[in-house]
C-alpha cells in the first residue's frame, strides 16, 4: 500500500491528516471506523471536516483519488475472481458431461456387440466371424 510522506510537512493539521491517511490505507485506524471516505478521514485525523474540504482540499483530493484507484483495482480483482470461478464451474460441468457420454458409449458398444452376436446366430454364420472387435479403451483424462 502507498504511504504518503509526512517528513516535509510543518503544519500540524496537514501532518495529522497525512498520518490518518496512512493509517486508513494500511487498515489500522485508531479513531474512526476505517471506512475510506472524507468524513472518516477527518475523524481519524481528529480535525474538523472543513479543514479537509476548505483548507486542505489538495489532501482531500489526493485521498479521494487514491480511494478511487483502490476501488477500481478491487472491482477488477473481483471480476477476475468471478470469471475464474465461472470457468471452474463450466469445466466441472463439461467433465461430468464427458463422463456421462463415455458411460453411454460403453452401453452402446455392449448393445452393438450383443446385436451382432444375435444376428450371427440367427443368420447361421460363425459367431466368431461376426463378433465385433473391442477397441482398446482410452484412459480417461484426469486433470
Amino acid at each position: 500500500m502507498t504511504r504518503f510522506p509526512i517528513d516535509n510537512e510543518t503544519d500540524p493539521v496537514r501532518r495529522a491528516i497525512i498520518a490518518a491517511m496512512n493509517r486508513l490505507f494500511t487498515g489500522t485506524p485508531q479513531r474512526s471506523n476505517g471506512r475510506l471516505n472524507v468524513s472518516q478521514l477527518a475523524v481519524e485525523a481528529n480535525v474538523k471536516r472543513w479543514h479537509l474540504t476548505h483548507q486542505h482540499a489538495d489532501l482531500k483530493d489526493l485521498f479521494q483519488n487514491h480511494v478511487a484507484k483502490d476501488e477500481a483495482k478491487r472491482a477488477t480483482h473481483t471480476r477476475a475472481a468471478d470469471a475464474v470461478e465461472e470457468l471452474r464451474r463450466k469445466h466441472a460441468d463439461l467433465q461430468a458431461h464427458c463422463r456421462s457420454l463415455e458411460e453411454r458409449l460403453q452401453i452402446y458398444a455392449t448393445a452393438l456387440n450383443l446385436l451382432s452376436l444375435e444376428n450371427a446366430v440367427l443368420s447361421g454364420r460363425d459367431a466368431e466371424a461376426a463378433k465385433v472387435r473391442v477397441m482398446p479403451r482410452r484412459r480417461p483424462h484426469t486433470p
